[in-house]
């Protein structure tokens, strides 16, 4: 079994920023794409960032030039720099994981329990 767990969400000002982490833990071989999705009410499930294990990123436009994704794979972690953050920018945010398991030979898509970012003044 693999858990991902998040970090890092709160409550920022207009303009702050926050930084997210996801860290996955469990029966890990490999972990090929990691990503952040965030959901705000009302609103269906949208991408934020991608990275894949050699680091291509891929961003939604809304979020280009203010937020960068990251990885550590020695830590099977992902991170979420966010700058310049905007109310709309309100939403629980999900990490996922491609998660090839110790002694399996195909990935699984594996979520994050979500964590919530506030952006308000």
């Amino acid at each position: 079994q693999v858990q991902l767990v998040e970090s890092g969400g709160g409550l920022v000002q207009p303009g702050g920023s926050l930084r997210l982490s996801c860290a996955a833990s469990g029966s890990i071989f490999s972990i090929n794409a990691m990503g952040w999705y965030r959901q705000a009410p009302g609103k269906e499930r949208e991408l934020v960032a991608a990275i894949t294990r050699v680091g291509t990123t891929n961003y939604a436009d809304s979020v280009k030039g203010r937020f960068t994704i990251s990885r550590d794979n020695a830590k099977n972690t992902v991170y979420l720099q966010m700058n310049s953050l905007k109310p709309e920018d309100t939403a629980v945010y999900y990490c996922n994981a491609d998660v090839v398991s110790t002694g399996r030979g195909t990935a699984y898509l594996y979520w994050g329990q979500g964590t919530q970012v506030t952006v308000s003044s």
